[in-house]
């Protein structure tokens, strides 16, 4: 079917190349124009000074500029979507709006409301597959239903990914060339789009900003983690060193392909050299398009577990647990891998994923606080924040989720201080206080004798807390409490 006209609304998609509703629109239409709205529903929820908010900005003033070279302009207002995008076609007498597929069930939701108010004008809705591989029930198990554990998930989706379609090798990963049809931009005139001030946000510092927006600093960043990706495999453990991609926020809004990303690691695996750190990789990419499953199959994870019966659970409560939480979140629990971890995240909006693992564990089973509650904090606080990721880590980390570790597994924070940070040079990098300690003394400060610790002018709780909990009580704790689910099962 061709189009008069069409709007492309962007969303988690900011890049103007290998963009599928993009591409889709363009070949379908006649004219196309595109539109972002920067959706105060969500905005207004988010402290004024938000790193991701920034991120976005960047990303579209670059998005705009990119169009604007191949002959339109990006709309951009400030507003409800919900009432924006209704707005906009009936003002431009489109024929349909093109968007790239959300899986989170409030976006699902908005989606259908929009399209409802499109249909009152005859104006269609149509959604394209593009922030993932697989979706839906493109990867099912031999039963024909979804998977609930990653392995055998994992399998199918290579399967599937290495099958060849329609004669074509390669078939799911090929890019939309969207240039193709620049042709059929609408030469739209809109300049203005609304400042970070406009919207009730202040404008970082490079220094406090601590990332890049756009489509030119994903590239960056990912040209620069291909010269290393054989390392991949062993080195992304390692929070002082430089192992991972740190791609993630770019996949997030979409600034970088999933598709470019995905044919990157093939190529790579296809070579000797980098079959490990890119195998790896891939696996990582895998886990994503999991998470998007399960959340789009089992929309009740958020806010509930995966497991129904762990929902059993009596998690600590009262002014004890808040002030357990607020410890945690200040990074002043005692337990220094963790206390650096989350000043990363604090100082920067960013924290490694082995550490994600280790801080998550230790809220959830040795201080016995609510996942809900980390889940929500992270949320708050992560510039890469993805629902059904933060959703799935979370519940894994809680043992509440689908494939999740066994809830009698419980990581010892000074064994992961010592295996993965074993010369504490990321802890120094957080807690400067400590930087005097050796790679012995530093994993567990309160094992010093009061001798040691005055030789090197460092008093606990005065510069650094004690342990606000005893890691051995607060396992059997754990098990105590987790024990109410094998009661239920």
């Amino acid at each position: 079917m061709t189009y008069t006209k069409s709007l492309v609304w962007f969303r988690r998609d900011l890049r103007h190349f290998d963009n599928a509703a993009l591409y889709q629109a363009l070949k379908q239409s006649n004219s196309c124009y595109c539109v972002f709205i920067f959706d105060k529903v969500i905005l207004q929820g988010l402290p004024k000074r938000d790193r991701r908010v920034q991120f976005i900005h960047q990303s579209i003033q670059e998005l705009r500029a990119e169009l604007q070279a191949l002959g339109t302009h990006l709309i951009v207002r400030y507003g409800d979507p919900v009432e924006e995008i209704p707005r906009l076609a009936a003002e431009l007498q489109i024929n349909a709006v093109f968007v790239n597929r959300d899986y989170e069930p409030a976006a699902i939701q908005r989606d259908h409301t929009v399209q409802q108010h499109l249909l009152s004008f005859n104006c269609d809705f149509i959604d394209c597959k593009d922030q993932v591989i697989f979706d839906k029930d493109e990867v099912l198990s031999l039963a024909g239903k979804p998977f609930s554990v990653f392995t055998p998930y994992k399998n199918a989706w290579l399967k599937k990914l290495a099958s060849e379609t329609e004669g074509e090798a390669d078939f799911y990963f090929k890019p939309y060339p969207v240039k193709k049809y620049a042709g059929h931009f609408a030469p739209h005139t809109e300049t203005t789009m609304p400042s970070l001030a406009s919207m009730g946000f202040e404008e970082l510092s490079e220094q406090d900003l601590k990332l890049h927006g756009g489509m030119s600093a994903g590239a960056a960043l990912l040209e620069d983690f291909l010269e290393r990706i054989d390392h991949y495999g062993h080195a992304r453990d390692f929070p002082a060193i430089k192992g991972p991609s740190y791609l993630s926020v770019h996949l997030r809004f979409g600034t970088v392909s999933i598709r470019y990303l995905v044919s990157q690691a093939m190529r790579q695996i296809r070579t000797a050299n980098a079959m490990e750190g890119a195998s790896v990789w891939l696996s990582e990419l895998v886990w994503r398009d999991f998470y998007f499953m399960i959340l789009y199959h089992n929309p009740r994870v958020v806010g509930h577990a995966y497991k129904p019966e762990y929902d059993a659970i009596q998690w600590e409560s009262g002014s004890s647990a808040q002030e357990l939480f607020q410890a945690w979140c200040d990074g002043k629990t005692g337990y220094p891998l963790v206390d650096a971890a989350m000043l990363q995240l604090n100082q920067t909006g960013y924290m490694h994923n082995r550490l994600r693992m280790v801080v998550a564990s230790f809220l959830v089973k040795d201080l016995g606080i609510d996942w809900r509650w980390g889940e929500a904090y992270f949320a708050l606080h992560l510039n890469d924040f993805d629902l059904s990721a933060n959703n799935g880590g979370w519940q894994w980390a809680a043992s509440t989720g689908c494939d999740a570790q066994p809830y009698f597994r419980i990581f010892n924070p000074i064994t992961q201080s010592e295996k993965f940070d074993s010369e504490g040079k990321f802890i120094r990098r957080y807690l400067p206080q400590l930087a005097k300690l050796n790679a012995k003394q530093i994993h567990a400060p309160w094992k010093l004798s009061p001798i040691e610790l005055a030789a090197m002018n460092l008093q606990l709780g005065r510069d650094y807390p004690y342990p606000i909990v005893a890691h051995d009580v607060a396992r059997l704790r754990t098990l105590e409490r987790y024990s109410v689910v094998k009661k239920i099962s």
